[in-house]
C-alpha cells in the first residue's frame, strides 16, 4: 500500500495520528464530518470557554487509541487477525456517529419528548421507539448509511490492503462485529460472531467495556475533556496500553488486565471521572443552560422541520438525521415562523445570560433520597415547600410569602435536578470488577482486595447532588428558605402530584417565560 495514501492528523491530545486509507475514506464522508458540528461536552461550552471541541476530534482519538491497544495486544495474541484489528479501529472511529445536537443533552430531549407525546396522544410505535432511543444504536444506523456510498463494496472485495500489502476481505460477520463493538453488545448464541467471541471475547472490551468501564472511549474523553476545561488528569493511557495484556480468570474467560502495581492508578482514573463530573459536567450553570436548550427543542418540536420532517421524525430517518446538528438553535433563531416564537425566546434568554436561577444545592447519600424516584415526587416536594413557606413565620419566609402572592408563583416555576456522582460503577468499588496480573504470573487474572492496594481509599463511591432552580425571568428574593426544602427532601412520605391542573400550569409558565424543563 502506497504510504502517501495514509493521512496524518495533528491532534491536541495525542499528537500526530496516522490513519490507514480505509479509515480516511470513512472519515471523509458526510456522516463522519457531521461530528465537526456537535459539541463534545454539550452545554458546558457556555460555561467553560475552552470546551469548544467537537465529537469529530474525540472520534479520531478513540479510533487512534483503539488501534494502539489492539496492536499492543496482537503482539502477545497471534490469533488476532488484521480484519479483527480494523474492525476494532473502525468501531472506535464510528462509535459516536449517532449523537444528536449537543451530544448527551439530545438523549435527555428525546426522553422528555417521548414522555410528553405519551401524555398527549398515548402510546404508539413512535413513542416506544423514542423511549428506547440510544445514540449507540443510532451510531450503528449511521455507520450502515456511511458505508453504502461504495466503501462497503471496497471492504468486501479486497480493495484495501493491510501492513503486509495483502487484501482485506470483510465478510458479513465482520460488519456485524463492528455493530456489536459500537453498540456495546455481546453476540447471541446464534450470532455469526459467536465463535469469535468465545475465542477472542477480550476484543469486546476495547471500545465500549460495559463490564469494567475501562475502555478507549473513556480514556480519550477523560484526557480530552480535562485538557479543554483546564483540569489536570493524572491518568496515563499510554501507560495503560503498555501494561495491558490478555489474561485468563478462574472461569477460563479471557479479559484485558493490567499489572497489580497499577491498581492505585486505576483508582485515580475513576477519581478523575468523579472530579470531572462534579466540577464540570454537573456545574449548576451548565445544568440550567442545558435545561433551557432542551426546553427550546421541546417548544420547537412539531414546528421546526428539516426536509419536511419534525425533529422526532428526523431521529427515525438517518438521511434527515444527518442534517441535525448544534446548528438547530441558530436555524430556529433565523426562522420568522411565529410558531417558533417560544423556542426563540428561550434561546434569546440564553444569549442574554438570563438563565434559570439556581436556588440551592446539596449533596446526599443515595439511600437518603431513594424514595424520590420520579419527577412527580420531586414536583410534590416543591409544592409542599411553597406551602410551608406560605405558612412560615421566619423572616426569609415572609419575604418569599410576599413575592409568591404578588407574582402568583406556582410549583411549575421551579424544577429539581438530581444528578448522580460516582466512580463509574454506581455504589460499587470499581476496582473489584477489574482483573490484574502479577509479575510472576503474567497470564493469570486475579482480583485485588482493598488492603492489597492501599489503606487510604474511599469507602463510599456514589452520591446524589440535588439542585433546585427557578425558571422565571425576574429576580428572586434574597435568602431563600432552602433549609425547609431540604427537610422535605429527607422526609420519606412524599406524595405524588401529577394532577391535570399542575400540567396546565406548567404549560402556561413555559409559554409565558419561554422556559422548560430538562
Amino acid at each position: 500500500m502506497a504510504t502517501e495514501r495514509y493521512k496524518i492528523f495533528n491532534d491536541s491530545v495525542h499528537g500526530d495520528i496516522k490513519m490507514h486509507p480505509l479509515l480516511v475514506d470513512i472519515i471523509d464522508t458526510p456522516e463522519f464530518q457531521r461530528l465537526r458540528n456537535i459539541k463534545q461536552m454539550g452545554g458546558i461550552y457556555y460555561v467553560f470557554p475552552g470546551a469548544s471541541h467537537n465529537r469529530f476530534e474525540h472520534a479520531l482519538g478513540v479510533g487512534h487509541l483503539a488501534g494502539e491497544l489492539v496492536r499492543s495486544l496482537k503482539a502477545q495474541q497471534p490469533e488476532i487477525t488484521s480484519i479483527d484489528m480494523f474492525c476494532v479501529q473502525i468501531a472506535g472511529l464510528c462509535h459516536d456517529l449517532g449523537h444528536g445536537p449537543f451530544s448527551l443533552l439530545f438523549e435527555e430531549f428525546v426522553k422528555e419528548l417521548a414522555e410528553r407525546m405519551v401524555s398527549e396522544t398515548g402510546e404508539s410505535e413512535t413513542t416506544e421507539a423514542l423511549k428506547n432511543w440510544k445514540h449507540e444504536e443510532q451510531s450503528g444506523k449511521m455507520f450502515d448509511q456511511l458505508i453504502e456510498n461504495g466503501i462497503k463494496e471496497k471492504m468486501k472485495n479486497g480493495h484495501y490492503k493491510d501492513e503486509h500489502n495483502e487484501g482485506l476481505e470483510f465478510q458479513d460477520k465482520d460488519f456485524e462485529f463492528i455493530h456489536e463493538l459500537i453498540e456495546g453488545t455481546r453476540p447471541s448464541t446464534d450470532s455469526l460472531n459467536r465463535e469469535r467471541y468465545e475465542s477472542k471475547s477480550y476484543l469486546y472490551e476495547i471500545v465500549a467495556n460495559k463490564e469494567t468501564g475501562i475502555d478507549v472511549d473513556k480514556m480519550d474523553y477523560f484526557s480530552r475533556d480535562c485538557h479543554h476545561v483546564g483540569m489536570k488528569s493524572n491518568f496515563s493511557h499510554e501507560r495503560y496500553v503498555m501494561f495491558a495484556r490478555v489474561c485468563t480468570n478462574k472461569k477460563n474467560e479471557k479479559h484485558i488486565c493490567t499489572r497489580d502495581k497499577e491498581a492505585i492508578n486505576m483508582y485515580e482514573l475513576f477519581h478523575n471521572r468523579y472530579l470531572l463530573h462534579y466540577n464540570v459536567c454537573q456545574h449548576r450553570v451548565k445544568v440550567a443552560i442545558e435545561t433551557m436548550i432542551v426546553d427550546a427543542l421541546l417548544a420547537a418540536e412539531g414546528h421546526f422541520k428539516l426536509d419536511g420532517k419534525t425533529i422526532s421524525e428526523a431521529v427515525m430517518d438517518p438521511k434527515t438525521y444527518l442534517k441535525l446538528t448544534d446548528d438547530v438553535l441558530q436555524e430556529i433563531m433565523r426562522s420568522t415562523d411565529n410558531s417558533l416564537k417560544t423556542a426563540r425566546k428561550i434561546i434569546r434568554r440564553i444569549d442574554k445570560r438570563k438563565i434559570y436561577k439556581f436556588v440551592g444545592g446539596k449533596i446526599f447519600q443515595k439511600k437518603d433520597v431513594k424514595h424520590l424516584d420520579s419527577a412527580e415526587k420531586w414536583k410534590a416536594v416543591v409544592k409542599d415547600w411553597l406551602e410551608v413557606i406560605q405558612k412560615g413565620s421566619t423572616r426569609p419566609c415572609k419575604k418569599w410569602q410576599e413575592w409568591i402572592e404578588k407574582k402568583k408563583i406556582s410549583e411549575s416555576k421551579f424544577f429539581v435536578k438530581p444528578v448522580r456522582l460516582n466512580y463509574g460503577k454506581d455504589e460499587k468499588d470499581p476496582i473489584k470488577s477489574l482483573g490484574f496480573y502479577r509479575k510472576n504470573k503474567p497470564h493469570k487474572s486475579v482480583n485485588l482486595t482493598r488492603n492489597e492496594v492501599s489503606f487510604i481509599l474511599p469507602i463510599v463511591f456514589a452520591e446524589i447532588k440535588v439542585m433546585l432552580f427557578y425558571k422565571g425571568n425576574g429576580k428572586l428574593p434574597k435568602n431563600p428558605p432552602i433549609r425547609e426544602f431540604w427537610e422535605l427532601v429527607e422526609r420519606d412520605d412524599v406524595r405524588e402530584d401529577s394532577s391535570d391542573e399542575s400540567s396546565e400550569d406548567s404549560s402556561e409558565e413555559s409559554s409565558e417565560d419561554s422556559s422548560d424543563d430538562e
